[in-house]
């Protein structure tokens, strides 16, 4: 971002300084790796030990444990609180119908569901890649209105979208056809991997595209 918006961050939120990608990267990335690995973990772990309910217990233990530390360390954590959400429902379903494909079929769905509320998102003009970021960097809310971050975060939406159906397809087509670790390892393979690389795209077109922009805040904040 350039230094105008910066400076108008600054002043509206309390000191926030210019980003860079090192300093995006430090913030978002702890965050997301503990999403991605510990719940996942947790259920196949307890599912060797002591079977589906078990390993749906310690998925859900686990999530409730990445939660509460995100939401002590002061963070919005958007994605965890959705996260959780879904995760208590999953259980209950995975439970209710004691089928282990019926407990991991769910969150495939569910990916592709994000994929479509991506474009739906670029669609009304309220994209999702651009309210995640906030995430990571803290941006004013002023600037969340403006044509540059609204395109910007568009193009990434449509990005995102495109990789969570992929994403979706796949994953259904191991969990069906393939065996409990192949299926787990697709998903490791097409989660922590291919969303660190698309992370680190996201970030650094975020900050080519924004930096060429010098948006003015509104005269109540300039006053």
């Amino acid at each position: 971002m350039v230094r105008g918006a910066a400076e108008a961050a600054a002043r509206q939120d309390g000191g926030l300084t210019e980003p860079t990608f090192r300093g995006i990267l430090r913030t978002g990335l702890p965050g997301f790796l503990r999403e991605g690995f510990l719940p996942v973990g947790a259920f196949y772990v307890g599912l060797r030990l002591g079977g589906l309910p078990v390993g749906i217990g310690a998925s859900t233990a686990a999530s409730v444990v990445v939660y509460l530390f995100e939401r002590r360390a002061g963070r919005d954590a958007l994605l965890v609180r959705l996260s959780l959400g879904f995760v208590l429902a999953q259980g209950a379903i995975g439970l209710a119908s004691d089928s282990t494909t019926v407990y991991l079929a769910q969150p495939v769905l569910l990916t592709a569901a994000w994929g479509l509320a991506f474009v739906v998102s670029v669609l009304i003009g309220r994209p999702l890649a651009g309210a995640l970021a906030c995430a990571w960097y803290p941006f004013p809310r002023w600037f969340r209105e403006t044509e540059p971050f609204k395109r910007v975060f568009g193009v990434e939406s449509l990005v995102w979208g495109t990789y969570f159906f992929a994403r979706s397809g796949i994953r259904l087509a191991a969990l069906l056809y393939g065996s409990l670790e192949s299926f787990l390892l697709i998903v490791f393979l097409t989660g922590t991997p291919a969303m660190l690389a698309l992370m680190v795209w996201s970030i650094r077109y975020a900050m080519r595209g924004l930096a060429e922009t010098d948006p003015a805040p509104p005269a109540v904040l300039a006053a």
